[in-house]
This record gives C-alpha cells, structure tokens and sequence, in this order.
C-alpha cells in the first residue's frame, strides 16, 4: 500500500467503526486492524485520535462538497439553488449510510458542536450554503432569522428522513425527495 492508500484506508476504517459502534467504540487498534496497518502506523499520518476523527470529518466534508457543486446551477434563482443543494444532500446520504452515520455521530458530539461553532461564528470563509442564505436574507426572500435557526429549518428535516430511509420506515424516491426538500423551501420562504 502507498502512503495515501494507508492514509485513506486508516480514514475508512475509523470511519467505518465510528459509525457502526461510536466514538468510544474506535479505539486506535480496532482501527488500525481494520485499516490493516500496524498500531504505531497511524501515528505517521494522524496526531491523535482526536487529529483523526477530525480529518475524517473533513474527508467526508469535502466529499459532500464535490457533489453538491457538481452541475451547481449558480445563475439560477435562489429557490432553484437551495433545492439542487438539499436535493444532492438527501441522495448523497441515501446513496453512502455509512458516511450518514459517521456524520450523525460527529455533529451529535463535542467535535461538531465546536466545528459548527467555528462555521457559523468563526472567520472563515463562507460556505456555499451560507452563502446562498446570506444572499436570500438580503433579497428579502426567506424568513430572518439566525443562521443557526436556518440550518435547522433547511437541513434538520433532511437528516430525519434519511436516517428515516437507511433505517427502512420509509423510502425515499425522487418524487418523494421533491416533496420533501419542496417542503424545507416552503418552511424558510417569506
């Protein structure tokens, strides 16, 4: 295995684990056993546990990213925009329940709670969501409200109904994804 192949196998394996039995269910050599490398392995690539799940994280933030620009209408309205990005959430976690799982697990611990701290207070760069909103704030086109109450409007539907459908209490076909994220738009709208 290449270095990055290491890299990206110790990143799927403490995701994997991550997701399927927590953050204290991981430990460094249950990961390293299930990446197939040797304990002292990860330590080349990963600070710590904590540097680990954090990469892990912005493996799987990147990811999202990519598919949510793909095909990006961005000189389309700003209705059309919201539903291509809600619309791509919903398929991509459809699509990858392991990486929905991880993602429910790091934004229900500390590592969330600080990271989305930083996202919405901190003086990084706007995300393309937060962008979007900013823009429709200014249009006047959604309710005003804080940024975090947005999100929550806007994406907190979206993690129900697909763990909803990984779970199998229902299933989600692209008519119902058009309703659904149809729906989101409705609760933010002026």
């Amino acid at each position: 295995m290449t270095k990055p192949e290491k890299r990206d196998e110790i990143i799927r394996a403490a995701m994997e684990l991550i997701a399927e039995h927590g953050f204290h269910g991981a430990p460094m050599a249950l990961v390293a056993e299930r990446a197939g490398v040797a304990a002292g392995t990860i330590y080349r690539y990963f600070e710590s546990k904590d540097d680990l799940i954090r990469e892990t994280h912005a493996c799987l933030e990147r990811q999202l990213l990519a598919v949510l620009t793909e095909d990006y209408p961005a000189e389309r309205p700003i209705r059309e925009r919201f539903l291509h990005i809600e619309k791509k959430i919903v398929k991509y976690f459809v699509a990858s329940p392991m990486e929905f799982r991880f993602m429910e697990q790091f934004f229900d611990s500390p590592y969330g709670a600080a990271h989305r701290r930083e996202k919405l207070f901190g003086n990084q760069e706007k995300s393309l969501i937060f962008k979007l909103f900013e823009e429709a704030l200014e249009q006047r086109i959604i309710k005003a409200l804080p940024l975090p109450v947005l999100c929550a409007l806007a994406f907190g539907p979206l993690v129900d109904v697909c763990r909803d459908h990984i779970l199998e209490f229902v299933h989600l076909d692209e008519t119902l994804i058009e309703q659904i994220v149809a729906a989101c738009w409705d609760g933010l709208k002026r």
